[in-house]
């Protein structure tokens, strides 16, 4: 999902992708996939941004679709911030270094999912 309140305020303001880029420490092709929706903008990232714009963050701020693929086949994670693998078998995760964004993105995956199982199971009950 495209950032368009982002991208839109920040051309109104006439900054480059290149100048958001810099304050946020990353390269500008990696903050045009972010700006594109590629990449998850962490709430810190949008913090600063909106810092930067001199506008309260709730004028630029978009929710992230999930984009979650599971590969149980391989006991593979990804999401728009990377590959995970996890352990065979149910094996102690507490090995793993899973990062926060990753296990986020999975309860709020979880939560849908949820969502969508109790509107359909009402939806046959009619």
């Amino acid at each position: 999902m495209q950032k368009e309140k982002l991208r839109t305020v920040r051309k109104q303001k006439g900054f480059t992708q290149q100048q958001i880029a810099d304050i946020l420490a990353t390269d500008v092709s990696n903050y045009s996939r972010k700006e594109n929706g590629d990449v998850k903008i962490v709430k810190e990232e949008w913090d600063k941004i909106a810092r930067f714009l001199d506008i309260p963050v709730e004028e630029i701020y978009e929710e992230d679709e999930a984009k979650i693929i599971i590969n149980n086949e391989y006991n593979t994670v990804s999401d728009n911030a990377g590959f995970y693998n996890f352990p065979i078998n149910g094996s102690n995760t507490n090995n793993y270094n899973i990062p926060d964004s990753v296990i986020d993105n999975l309860q709020e995956y979880i939560a849908l999912l949820k969502e969508e199982i109790k509107r359909l199971k009402e939806e046959t009950n009619k």
